[in-house]
């Protein structure tokens, strides 16, 4: 991409250099910014220069410790509005800062690559702080030696396919409740509580890609209601169309008879309760041991 001649262009003493970003949601959609004066196009994107957008220096550690910065900017309804900050839809997006030679934008390297973390808004502007990549390192992995099964839903030790129209329904919104309960037509052959615990998606309207965690899932004769944790970042009118995806409870009972999928089971459900290491000595008659399942 031009390394070397931007660096040769940096030794000249004079230069032509802007910063430039460019934010991938986890949606897959992208916007580029820049801080230049105009528009400057390269990687497949457009990095637009009507946004404001600047950002403090770049700090950068060895060793394990998490680089971070700050970039700074206005909200617009075509770029970063606050509507779609509010919805979540910038939370974890990916952020890849490049130094950029405006007057030959093939000579570029990047300074930056990471995620935004906190975003604070106030007076029509936004501050979001940018996270490196090694802030990924702080999550815990590994295994935990438990009774529930330590997998999510469908991940890859999961292995459950929860497209498959069992777990996943499709159904449109009837009434909605301070957008966090939603109310649909009775669901056939679907038992109550089915969903608990499961998730929903936006498929459509003003909400679109956004998903909300399921608190309760009640059946009456008339409808089916669902209620989340949190009401969601955008409002739901009736007739959007949502995705309902089914819950797991995280026991073996329930990966056996709900899912079939007692094989891929990542707890422990024989491990011994906390009650068994007060138990005393006994008079019965057997001491063999034995199940004490």
């Amino acid at each position: 991409m031009g390394k070397q001649e931007l660096h040769e262009h940096l030794a000249g003493g004079v230069t032509t250099v802007s910063r430039c970003w460019s934010v991938t949601r986890t949606d897959g959609t992208r916007f580029g910014f820049t801080d230049h004066d105009g528009d400057l196009v390269f990687d497949g994107l457009t990095f637009r220069a009507d946004t404001g957008l600047s950002a403090k220096a770049l700090s950068q550690a060895t060793g394990l410790s998490v680089d971070n910065t700050e970039a700074m900017g206005a909200l617009r309804d075509d770029a970063l509005s606050d509507g779609d900050i509010e919805a979540g839809r910038f939370d974890g997006a990916e952020v890849v800062s490049w130094l950029v030679n405006w007057r030959d934008v093939t000579q570029r390297r990047i300074l930056f690559r990471g995620s935004i973390g906190e975003i604070r808004r106030a007076n029509g502007a936004f501050h979001a702080e940018l996270r490196g990549l090694t802030e990924l390192l702080n999550r815990p992995v590994g295994r935990v030696y438990q009774g529930p099964c330590s997998a999510v839903l469908g991940d890859r030790m999961c292995q459950v396919d929860v497209s498959d129209t069992l777990f996943a329904h499709d159904a449109s919104v009837v009434s909605i409740d301070a957008n966090r309960s939603l109310s649909f037509a009775t669901l056939p052959a679907l038992e109550d509580g089915w969903f608990q615990r499961g998730y929903i998606e936006v498929l459509s309207g003003a909400a679109i890609g956004l998903t909300g965690v399921i608190k309760r899932d009640r059946a009456t004769p008339s409808s089916r209601v669902i209620d989340l944790w949190q009401p969601l970042g955008a409002a739901l009118v009736p007739g959007d169309s949502i995705r309902l995806v089914a819950g797991c409870d995280k026991r073996f009972e329930t990966c056996r008879l709900k899912f079939n999928n007692a094989v891929n089971f990542q707890g422990f459900p024989d491990i011994p309760e906390e009650d068994w290491m007060l138990v005393y000595p006994s008079r019965a008659k057997s001491l063999a041991g034995g199940s004490r399942r």
